[in-house]
């Protein structure tokens, strides 16, 4: 298990590293209509939810530090009115790195264990993060759930434990119909689940299953990674992660070690689910270590 385990790691610092070394310059933010005043942004990192109206702009994560400036000016394309609120999904730094420029002009709000973690250093394999400029802590934390009242709308996040991390939540434009699931949804992609920061694969197919129970036909659904999604999506999603781990969890029973298990492979339905960063291999790995193997 351990050796699973530091592989993934190895995966996601490797993947930071190169985020880190990328030119920043050739990045470019686009705005994505959801519907009325909600909008995606894309550009390098996790994708931003975006409220703009009467009350100001309100956005859901903030990708990384050195594209504050675009995500700045696309917000301004959007709206005039100043940035009040940014909301954390979780704590990884694709979807925090701007926290603490964005937290110089808004309250960041996210659950309690985000601020317990951007705020402390932590150990990455052989790499130690150091802990995050006290401007880009959340100042506003919750256990459970907690609710904004802006432009126009009831905006909710709701803590969903022990999935892609312990400290996830997903944001409920409840007016709008959107809702914006962070890493606990990867549209069209094998996911990612960050066992050392309290993920687990069971809780990410469970979460999932209680997102689609509360939501509608019509939902938008904005994803951490990949194409503005919907309930079909995140169903096909869903029926994608119950399908895999019921493979792997099948030939485990049998006895197959994890090398026999990566060279079968999982259901060919799911080949494309593969990514660069999280390939077919490595999602088996991911599940085999959750469920407690000991190789």
């Amino acid at each position: 298990m351990l050796r699973c385990i530091s592989l993934l790691v190895f995966i996601f610092v490797a993947s930071g590293q190169a985020d880190a070394q990328q030119n920043w310059d050739e990045v470019v933010i686009e705005a994505h209509p959801v519907v009325g005043n909600i909008y995606m942004l894309t550009g390098s990192g996790g994708n931003i939810g975006v409220s703009v109206g009467d009350d100001g702009i309100l956005i859901v994560d903030d990708q990384y530090a050195p594209l504050a400036d675009k995500i700045k000016a696309a917000l301004r394309g959007l709206h005039a009115g100043p940035l009040k609120f940014v909301l954390n999904t979780h704590f990884h730094g694709d979807h925090v790195g701007g926290n603490p420029i964005f937290g110089l002009e808004a309250t960041i709000i996210a659950h309690t264990n985000v601020r317990k973690r951007v705020s402390t250093p932590r150990q990455r394999g052989v790499q130690t993060i150091p802990a995050m400029a006290e401007d880009g802590w959340p100042v506003i934390t919750y256990d459970e759930a907690v609710s904004i009242h802006f432009n126009g709308e009831e905006i909710r996040l709701v803590h969903i434990p022990d999935g892609h991390t312990d400290n996830d939540s997903y944001v409920y434009f409840t007016g709008s119909d959107v809702i914006h699931m962070g890493d606990t949804f990867f549209n069209g992609r094998f996911p990612f689940v960050d066992l050392r920061s309290g993920g687990t694969v069971a809780g990410l197919e469970r979460n999932i299953g209680r997102v689609l129970s509360m939501i509608g036909p019509d939902t938008r659904v904005i994803p951490g990674h990949g194409d503005l999604g919907d309930r079909a999506a995140l169903q096909t999603y869903h029926d994608m992660l119950v399908a895999t781990i019921e493979s792997v969890r099948a030939m485990m029973a049998e006895g197959k070690t994890l090398d026999e298990i990566k060279a079968a492979g999982l259901p060919e339905k799911w080949a494309g689910y593969a990514s660069d960063f999280v390939p077919e291999a490595r999602w088996i790995e991911t599940i085999y270590a959750s469920y407690g193997a000991s190789e």
